[in-house]
């Protein structure tokens, strides 16, 4: 079952339940892969819909944080939720280890001597942990890594 296949399900199940607030979320998913697919003309495959979650937890996220320090908490657990609802449908995220191993491979791969090699290290590992892990944890571990 697809991504989006898997969202249209869940979408139909939360207006079963009279889940609001889940129902609600879903829409905003759907909304932003609809819109992806109107501008590009054409029906986005998982990778695609994978990058479109990225980009709402990402922002969640960002919002979260800016919540938090503006002492906003009843703004901050409803994002807690939210980033609840859209990372069921993100894949399993890799550990710190798993990175760091995937990490400390794709720099021996490519073959990197120093930070001067940081780009080509990144081009190569990015889509290797692309969904699975959080893109600023694997630039603190490329940065460490590198001599």
């Amino acid at each position: 079952m697809s991504l989006s296949e898997r969202l249209n399900q869940d979408m139909k199940q939360a207006m079963k339940d009279q889940d609001k607030f889940k129902l609600s979320v879903i829409r905003m998913i759907r909304s932003s892969i609809k819109n992806v697919e109107i501008d590009q003309k054409k029906t986005l495959e998982d990778s695609e819909v994978l990058d479109i979650l990225n980009r709402e937890l990402k922002q969640r996220k960002d919002s979260l944080q800016e919540f938090e320090k503006a002492g906003r908490e009843d703004l901050a657990a409803n994002l807690r939720q939210e980033i609840d609802v859209i990372t069921q449908y993100m894949p399993a995220q890799l550990t710190e280890e798993e990175v760091k191993s995937i990490v400390q491979q794709t720099i021996q791969e490519v073959g990197a001597s120093s930070k001067a090699d940081m780009g080509k290290v990144m081009s190569a590992l990015m889509p290797k942990v692309k969904g699975r892990a959080d893109g600023k944890l694997v630039n603190q571990l490329v940065q460490q890594l590198l001599p």
